[in-house]
């Protein structure tokens, strides 16, 4: 066996999407406050993540949903202010983790295919590899807009590696997520490679049930090589 392909998550496997998130909706509940929304801040960021956590992290309107629920109506100058400041912060936040970027650029340099494999909308997904200039370094993306279904579904997976034209077993794919990225990976015959720097809970070394496990993204390049 050996790997012809690296399938990667984005989401706190590339970046730290968490911190990212974090410091965007601080900032955009600051710059509603500024603004002229009455409401404590932390009380405010509780619902924001709420609504998030009935919405999905990456549902557009969410401002909008926010202030409906607190205020009874949309104050659209409020979110204005709200998604003006989330962007800046974002694109100040959104970068990647430490050697991300020089272990794509060798992988591809040794010949490896790379990819995608994201439960992220198309449009969310293309703006952080763009945001982070890494776009163009990927064979593959697979969003969730693609194919209509999470890594929950092994179609995700299925489809990466028809497009890439590899077989599963020729593939590795690496990311934080041990019920999507491990376990459903595992199913469709891949390789798996757990990113422990990326949970937030990690689970103890050894019991993620990943084929390797590692804590820093430029380990993969070990793991690729020595895997005949």
């Amino acid at each position: 066996m050996v790997i012809k392909a690296v399938l990667v998550d984005i989401d706190n496997t590339l970046i730290d999407y968490v911190e990212m998130k974090h410091q965007s909706c601080e900032a955009a509940v600051d710059a509603m406050i500024n603004a002229g929304l009455k409401m404590r801040k932390k009380r405010a960021l509780a619902a924001v993540y709420d609504l998030y956590d009935r919405y999905g992290m990456d549902y557009g309107k969410i401002f909008q949903k926010f202030l409906k629920a607190e205020k009874g109506k949309v104050d659209y100058r409020l979110v204005a202010y709200a998604v003006r400041s989330y962007r800046d912060a974002r694109e100040l936040s959104l970068i990647p983790y430490p050697k991300v970027v020089s272990t794509l650029k060798k992988l591809v340099k040794k010949g490896y295919k790379l990819a995608v494999v994201t439960d992220a909308p198309a449009n969310k997904a293309w703006e952080r590899l763009v945001l982070m200039d890494i776009d163009n370094l990927f064979d593959v993306v697979v969003t969730m807009s693609d194919v209509r279904k999470t890594k929950t579904s092994m179609t995700p997976f299925r489809v990466a590696l028809r497009k890439l034209g590899i077989n599963a077993n020729e593939g590795i794919m690496v990311g934080d997520r041990i019920n999507r990225d491990v376990e459903v990976a595992k199913k469709v015959g891949l390789v798996t490679c757990y990113a422990r720097y990326g949970d937030k809970k990690p689970v103890e070394p050894g019991l993620s049930g990943a084929d390797f496990e590692i804590n820093s993204f430029d380990e993969v390049l070990g793991i690729v090589g020595k895997i005949k």
